[in-house]
């Protein structure tokens, strides 16, 4: 039985099912993820942040961090859209917290991005990045009507431009890092769907004529939690902790295990080096870390702009972290996830998932 889902329409961008795959950092939601999902009818998502970590390319002796990032991220563009065919739609999501921000987004756009998803900040001058690529459609990650308010009159006064979506995202399910400025607030009740969802659909409505399509964010999961933020007014959803423990999945399969055997209770909040609050698995390294205690690995590459363990040494190094992770080294990586990780009990196929959401 198929679902009564509306329409998602992303600029020129329209899937078959109004359905985002999350990105996921370090190569948890690479080409191979992305492409599947755009090839079963959903808009798949390349993380643009350490997606270089495994390939020969990249040299940390020699310091090239950000230029074979910009490599790699072009060639996993490429491959998502070999996978996906020509009607294939791939986003990449790029994190305003990134030094190289501006780098990943032109490299994205260069690679052939169909869609830039951005947020971990306020993406204020994402369309002067993209400038010669006028039909790529822009969406930012957003908490809050104000959230979206700030973008929108900015991007008109400077670039006579808006939002072609905004994605509303709730810290208190969503995974990796979240839409709030402490871990208390993760959880205040102006920040869950219920609220800010229909906010935001308000917002558009009075002030965009209602034209931009609006993407619920955090704890989907299933087909209940479809229909539940539709009912809120959302064009589509974006889903990302169910996907990353995939067959198509990116990261290893010790990784994806990790995610199998996660309890509710293994859940955790963190402060990260970045300064936001995220949330991941309580593995050793996590436990240390709360405990006060945690060792870190060597810089990775100034990944961040703001970095405490860069500047402090105090916390940890959260790319070499997140890359132990992909790799399935459970006592030092650090294991992102949403708060729904623990419905996690076997490995999935992308198509699989799909066609549970929507039906035939």
């Amino acid at each position: 039985m198929s679902i009564s889902a509306p329409v998602l329409k992303i600029g020129k961008f329209q899937p078959k099912f109004p359905l985002i795959q999350g990105g996921m950092g370090v190569d948890i939601s690479g080409f191979n993820l992305a492409g599947n999902v755009a090839l079963n009818g959903a808009i798949g998502t390349i993380a643009s942040v350490g997606i270089c970590h495994k390939s020969p390319i990249f040299k940390p002796e020699k310091h090239n961090y950000f230029e074979a990032n910009e490599i790699v991220l072009k060639e996993a563009i490429s491959k998502a859209k070999e996978i996906s065919g020509s009607d294939g739609i791939i986003a990449v999501n790029c994190m305003v917290a990134l030094t190289d921000y501006e780098r990943q987004v032109r490299a994205a756009a260069e690679g052939g991005a169909d869609i830039i998803i951005s947020g971990a900040g306020l993406p204020l001058r994402l369309p002067d990045y993209v400038k010669d690529f006028p039909e790529i459609a822009l969406v930012p990650i957003v908490s809050s009507a104000k959230a979206a308010d700030l973008i929108t009159r900015h991007w008109q006064k400077k670039y006579s431009r808006i939002p072609d979506a905004f994605v509303v995202e709730e810290p208190a399910s969503a995974g990796g890092h979240l839409g709030a400025t402490t871990i208390e607030q993760v959880y205040d009740p102006d920040l869950r769907l219920e609220k800010t969802l229909p906010d935001v659909v308000k917002y558009v409505r009075e002030n965009l004529d209602g034209k931009i399509p609006v993407i619920a964010a955090g704890g989907i999961w299933d087909r209940n939690d479809l229909e539940r933020v539709f009912k809120l007014g959302a064009s589509g959803v974006q889903m990302g902790t169910r996907f990353a423990c995939t067959e198509e999945g990116d990261a290893s399969d010790r990784f994806k295990q990790a995610y199998i055997d996660a309890k509710s209770e293994d859940v955790v909040l963190i402060h990260s080096p970045a300064g936001l609050p995220g949330r991941a698995i309580k593995n050793p390294f996590v436990a240390k870390y709360l405990e006060g205690n945690v060792e870190s690995r060597p810089c990775f590459a100034n990944c961040l702009s703001h970095c405490r363990y860069r500047k402090t040494r105090e916390t940890f190094c959260i790319a070499m972290a997140l890359v132990d992770a992909q790799v399935g080294d459970w006592e030092h990586g650090l294991f992102f996830c949403g708060s729904n990780v623990y419905r996690a009990n076997k490995i999935e196929k992308v198509r699989d998932i799909i066609q549970e959401l929507f039906g035939e």
